[in-house]
């Protein structure tokens, strides 16, 4: 698939092929729910806690004698069929976590990004960089790019501190190395924006697969 090269500024700057292994395969569905699952999975804490009636402080005295007060025999204080008691069953600290093969990792980037490219979604921007970290500027970019008010996922060769830093308190806008995305801040985004070196790097972080 071959699509404009444009400026910064919003010029043309010619055409460039995106790769055919990384933007032109069939979208598996299963593969990108698989790996949404597991991402959303993975942010999870897994923190939550509860007592049991072991945990529970107290409850070291006889409440009251075992016979003659004509109620149930109570050792404790801290039995979970009582206010304060411990709890039954309660949540402990766990790790939600979901692992995938790798090759169905790979298979789901690779169907997230064929399906933008499918969509028409993917935009190449001829590379720049920014001698300091300016919000105005990078705004000004996306609107000459027509890309302003859009959820845009930018696609870095490398990281690059003064871009990340325009780029960090415009909502909808997130920026990242090409090759450290997932699957699901694809999904997440509407548009990518890639810049024209980072296609390269895209390809290269999938190896030979």
């Amino acid at each position: 698939m071959t699509v404009e090269v444009i400026t910064k500024d919003g010029a043309k700057a010619g055409s460039v092929e995106l790769p055919e292994s990384v933007f032109g395969i069939e979208p598996n569905e299963h593969a990108m729910y698989l790996a949404v699952r597991a991402y959303l999975a993975h942010r999870r804490q897994g923190t939550a806690k509860t007592k049991t009636r072991t945990e529970v402080r107290g409850g070291g005295k006889k409440p009251f004698k075992q016979k003659g007060t004509g109620g149930a025999r109570r050792g404790s204080n801290r039995s979970p069929l009582l206010p304060g008691g411990g709890t039954i069953h309660g949540p402990v600290p766990h790790l939600y976590r979901v692992e995938l093969p790798v090759k169905v990792r790979r298979l789901a980037r690779k169907s997230a990004l064929s399906l933008r490219a499918r969509e028409n979604n993917v935009h190449v921007v001829d590379d720049f960089s920014m001698s300091a970290p300016k919000t105005r500027d990078f705004v000004a970019m996306l609107k000459n790019l027509s890309l302003d008010g859009r959820k845009v996922l930018v696609l870095l060769p490398k990281a690059d501190d003064n871009v990340v830093r325009s780029a960090r308190n415009i909502p909808g806008v997130t920026t990242f190395p090409a090759d450290k995305i997932s699957t699901y801040d694809v999904l997440n985004h509407g548009k990518l924006l890639v810049f024209k070196s980072a296609l390269q790097t895209l390809e290269q972080s999938f190896g030979s697969n």
